[in-house]
């Protein structure tokens, strides 16, 4: 039981409808931060909800919007699970209607984690070749469908039993990596590239 938190200036209260479970829930549970963040807390990072009230200075947002965004994990306000969020509106973004709640709530971490690799960080440009690892995963799901529209040349790995899944999602070359040794086929496939 915690108290409801009021938005403050630029910010957004947002009623949560769904959360995930990402491996950063999981390794905070298990102590795998270390002393990075002290109990009593909420924890969660994805958010999708209803935006009850808005603090001064928020214009984009208004009570009954549905939203969706990731909470930072040091983030003093505390995590997404929760019935309430306050969150900067700058880092809160308008739900596509056509997700649900739980669609959206899978996104903010494992999709902004796949966008941030390939393109923030790697620069992914058409006509480039990208091999990606654990591509029936969260993040690599993402991945896969965000390298593909961006023209990449797509060859991900993953398990026998969800080459198909893979495939479906875009994928070039579908590698499994019980059976093959996949930077050695990667590159024969990408012609060294």
């Amino acid at each position: 039981d915690v108290p409801k938190p009021e938005p403050g200036p630029n910010d957004v209260l947002v009623r949560v409808h769904a959360t995930s479970v990402n491996p950063a829930d999981i390794g905070l549970r298990s102590g795998m931060f270390g002393a990075m963040l002290r109990p009593p807390l909420v924890l969660g990072f994805d958010v999708a909800g209803t935006v009850e009230a808005v603090g001064v200075g928020v214009e984009d947002f208004g009570p009954g919007d549905e939203v969706y965004y990731a909470v930072e994990l040091t983030d003093p306000r505390g995590g997404a699970n929760a019935e309430y969020h306050v969150m900067k509106a700058a880092n809160v973004a308008k739900k596509p209607r056509n997700l649900s709640f739980a669609e959206a709530a899978a996104v903010p971490v494992a999709g902004g984690t796949a966008y941030a690799a390939l393109v923030t960080n790697a620069g992914l440009r058409l006509g480039q070749s990208v091999l990606i690892h654990g591509a029936a995963g969260g993040v690599g799901t993402f991945a896969v469908q965000l390298a593909r529209a961006a023209g990449a040349f797509v060859v991900a790995s993953c398990g026998a039993y969800d080459v198909e899944l893979v495939r479906g999602l875009g994928a070039d070359a579908v590698l499994e990596y019980r059976a093959e040794d996949v930077t050695a086929k990667a590159l024969e496939l990408t012609e060294g590239e």
